[in-house]
């Protein structure tokens, strides 16, 4: 599939994109999140669970390295891989088994583990924009 790129100029316009991407998750959905410190992770993660009616509160899982919420439509897996030393731990701590599983999975920091992903994963590189607000967000292998 073709990069999508996606002009990010509100929260009002990551909802909407978050809306649209919970719209077509399916379980064993992968959505790989890359960007900077700053560029919105946590929040579209959020404004995905809320789209999927997750009623739990969303906190990044950093310490925890992921987060399960199973009050939605499908259950949300969060993850935040900032800590891991090495693609390798991904085994070692049964990623994989969320990641062909029941639900979809959001992974923050996902560059650190690219290897290791699925090849249907749902890469979302995002960056700053011109202004404050703005983030641009280059999307490959949504449907």
């Amino acid at each position: 599939m073709d990069a999508k790129t996606i002009r990010i100029s509100s929260e009002k316009d990551t909802e909407a994109f978050a809306r649209e991407l919970a719209a077509k998750a399916q379980p064993g959905d992968v959505v790989a999140l890359i960007g900077d410190l700053g560029t919105g992770k946590t929040t579209l993660t959020k404004y995905i669970a809320a789209a999927l009616g997750v009623t739990d509160t969303i906190t990044s899982p950093t310490f925890n390295i992921v987060c399960e919420y199973k009050s939605g439509r499908m259950p949300l897996y969060h993850f935040d891989v900032y800590r891991l030393t090495g693609p390798e731990e991904v085994y070692d701590l049964g990623f994989d088994e969320y990641f062909y599983g029941d639900g979809l999975c959001v992974i923050e920091w996902a560059d650190l583990i690219e290897e290791t992903l699925p090849d249907e994963t749902i890469f979302v590189n995002m960056e700053y924009g011109q202004v404050p607000e703005e983030r641009i967000y280059t999307v490959n292998g949504m449907r």
